[in-house]
C-alpha cells in the first residue's frame, strides 16, 4: 500500500501535488486532521484501495497538538511517506498576490502568516521523508517530482473517438478531425452496409494512397505530444465523417495502432450502428 501524508506551507503547491496524484489513481483527501490518518489507512486497506494521499496543514491547526503521536501510530503500519512542500517567503508572497486569496492563519501581514505557519508545521517538516522546495519549480516540475517520490507514473492517455457529423461532433473533444475527403465506402454497394472495422472497407478508405493519412497522423502526434509536454494527462481526439460508419472508424482504428507509443486507445465508435449514411 502507498499512503502519503502531504503537508507544507500555504502557496507551496499542495493543490498541484494533490491533482497530480489524483490523476495517477490515488484517493485524495484534503484538510484531514491527523487523528484520522490511521483510521483512513485502515479503511482504505479493507476496501482494497492501494494508493492514498491525505493533506494536513495549517488549516487543521486546532488538531495539530498531538500530531507527533498520530504520525508514530501511522508510521507503524508501513508503506507510509510524509512529503513536505515549502518555498521562499518572497515567492509565497508573489503567489498570494497573484491569487488574492487570504492566508488561513489570518495574521496582520502575510510575512507574519508565513513565519507562524513555519513554526506551526515544524514538527511535520522535521519528520518528513521528502522536503521539496518549490521556489524554482514549475507546476509540471512539481507534479513530476511528487509522482517520482510516490513511485508512480501517471502516463498519458490519448483517447480516440469516431463519430458522424450528421449526428453532431462530441462536445468534449480537444481536437476534431474531418476525414470526409477520403474515399467513401457508402458508394460501393458491397461495402455500404458494413463498417470501417472490416479490413476490405478500411482498404477502400485508404485506396488513394497514404499521403493524406500521414499528414493527419503527424498532426495528431504533434498535438498530443504538445499536450503531454504541457502537463496534460489525457487528450481527446474525435475523428468524423458523414455518418460515422466507414471512414472515421477506419482512420480511428489506424491511428490507435500507429500512436500506441503515446498510449492511444479507441474509447468509442459512437455512430457506427446508427444506420446508412453517406
Amino acid at each position: 500500500m502507498k499512503y502519503i501524508v502531504l503537508s507544507g506551507l500555504s502557496g507551496a503547491g499542495k493543490n498541484t501535488a494533490l491533482r497530480a496524484l489524483e490523476d495517477a489513481g490515488f484517493l485524495t483527501l484534503d484538510n484531514l486532521p491527523p487523528q484520522l490518518w490511521s483510521a483512513t489507512y485502515d479503511l482504505a486497506r479493507t476496501r482494497g484501495q492501494e494508493c492514498v494521499v491525505v493533506c494536513t496543514d495549517a488549516r487543521t491547526r486546532a488538531y495539530l497538538t498531538d500530531v507527533e503521536g498520530c504520525w508514530e501510530d501511522l508510521r507503524r503500519r508501513g508503506g507510509v511517506r510524509l512529503v513536505y512542500l515549502e518555498a521562499s517567503d518572497e515567492v509565497l508572497l508573489q503567489r498570494y498576490n497573484l491569487t488574492r486569496r487570504a492566508h488561513p492563519l489570518g495574521e496582520p501581514s502575510l510575512m507574519l502568516d508565513f513565519q507562524h505557519e513555519r513554526d506551526l508545521l515544524g514538527v511535520l517538516r522535521e519528520r518528513a521523508d521528502n522536503v521539496i522546495d518549490t521556489t524554482l519549480l514549475s507546476a509540471r516540475d512539481l507534479a513530476e517530482r511528487v509522482l517520482d517520490i510516490a513511485g508512480t507514473d501517471a502516463g498519458f492517455d490519448l483517447r480516440l473517438l469516431s463519430f458522424g457529423f450528421k449526428h453532431a461532433p462530441p462536445r468534449d473533444a480537444d481536437l476534431v478531425l474531418d476525414v470526409r475527403s477520403l474515399p467513401n465506402p457508402y458508394y460501393v454497394p458491397e461495402l455500404r452496409d458494413r463498417t470501417g472495422l472490416e479490413t476490405d472497407v478500411a482498404a477502400h478508405v485508404f485506396s488513394e494512397g497514404d499521403d493524406y493519412y500521414e499528414r493527419v497522423l503527424g498532426f495528431v502526434r504533434d498535438s498530443a505530444e504538445r499536450a503531454r509536454a504541457s502537463g496534460r494527462r489525457s487528450y481527446n481526439v474525435a475523428v468524423g465523417c458523414t455518418g460515422g460508419r466507414h471512414r472515421s472508424v477506419a482512420v480511428t482504428e489506424r491511428l490507435s495502432h500507429d500512436l500506441a507509443d503515446l498510449g492511444a486507445r479507441v474509447t468509442d465508435h459512437r455512430d457506427v450502428t446508427r444506420g446508412e449514411h453517406a
